[in-house]
């Protein structure tokens, strides 16, 4: 069976807990995602979400384990993962235009410079910025704005994976809607793999492909691998008819408000520890003429 694009291999993780001891965030986790999928975590905070995304990033080293991208072992922070922050890490003192061409020179050293602000040029308008608004400097830009330049940025160095933690977090409900539809529209054009830390059950659902489900720390794991089906393309007003839809947010509400806590603080004992694979679909055929009529019941959930 062949590996898929992005392998992680009984990855671990430990702190010193300040006594003298030490504290086991996650540990054996493995995991895959394919090339072109659009793969979230959800999971509550202090279970290694993040820690996990700095690995991947090459922005922190693993206690143990490895993360391999095309069969090659990730070590250190590269191109060809790009990464997009909630705080958006935009250069101050650079205009919306020349923070994104910063990274295409970088990346594209051969290019002559018109061939460079053509394709920096050509992902902000993906991401609705267009005109004057490219050359204004972050200070004169929105929030939503400034989110926009650094998903523009990560995109237009076109990296292998691209990894986003928590991109819409301080951002307002309109905006982060608007801008959530936008990163559907360039994900599709571009097929870049994405792994993404979100909060939101509902932005998970909408964005990906699967939803990989913690449960809280310490010793935490990912124990769910949720596949999302419902068909692309997807709309934000659209999804919540789908049969399907309240099936799946249901089973998500439940594991974080439950199960994480129940499943929490295992030791794995020495194994890999694999997500369990999860589909939903009431949509599929039955052997039962008549099923019974599914009534969806919304439930919500803090944190």
């Amino acid at each position: 069976m062949s590996k898929p694009f992005l392998s992680v291999e009984r990855l671990s993780q430990t702190f010193p807990d300040g006594a003298g001891g030490t504290l086991t965030v996650f540990e054996n986790a493995s995991f895959g995602i394919e090339k072109g999928e659009f793969v979230c975590i959800l999971g509550h905070s202090g279970c290694g979400k993040s820690t996990i995304m700095n690995v991947l990033a090459g922005l922190a080293e693993p206690s143990a384990g490895v993360v391999k991208m095309d069969g090659v072992a990730v070590s250190g922070p590269s191109l060809d993962r790009g990464v997009v922050f909630q705080n958006y890490s935009l250069l101050p003192w650079l205009s919306a235009l020349k923070n994104v061409t910063f990274g295409v020179k970088a990346r594209y050293r051969d290019w002559s410079r018109e061939k460079v602000v053509e394709h920096a040029t050509q992902y902000l308008a993906m991401v609705g910025l267009e005109g004057d608004v490219i050359h204004r400097k972050p200070s004169q830009l929105s929030g939503g704005m400034r989110q926009r330049v650094s998903i523009a940025r990560a995109f237009a160095n076109q990296p292998k994976l691209l990894l986003l933690d928590e991109p819409f977090g301080a951002l307002d409900a309109l905006t982060r809607g608007t801008i959530q539809e936008e990163l559907l529209k360039i994900w599709s054009q571009t097929e870049q793999t994405v792994f993404m830390i979100t909060h939101d059950i509902d932005e998970a659902i909408l964005l990906a492909d699967r939803i990989l489900l913690m449960t809280n720390g310490p010793f935490a794991r990912i124990a769910e691998s949720v596949e999302i089906t419902i068909p692309r393309p997807r709309r934000r007003t659209e999804i919540v008819e789908h049969p399907n839809y309240y099936a799946i947010r249901n089973h998500l509400v439940q594991f974080l408000g439950k199960r994480s806590k129940e499943l929490a603080g295992r030791a794995s004992g020495g194994e890999s520890q694999s997500p369990e694979s999860v589909r939903i679909d009431l949509t599929a055929p039955t052997d039962d003429p008549e099923p019974a009529p599914q009534k969806p019941v919304l439930h919500a959930v803090n944190g």
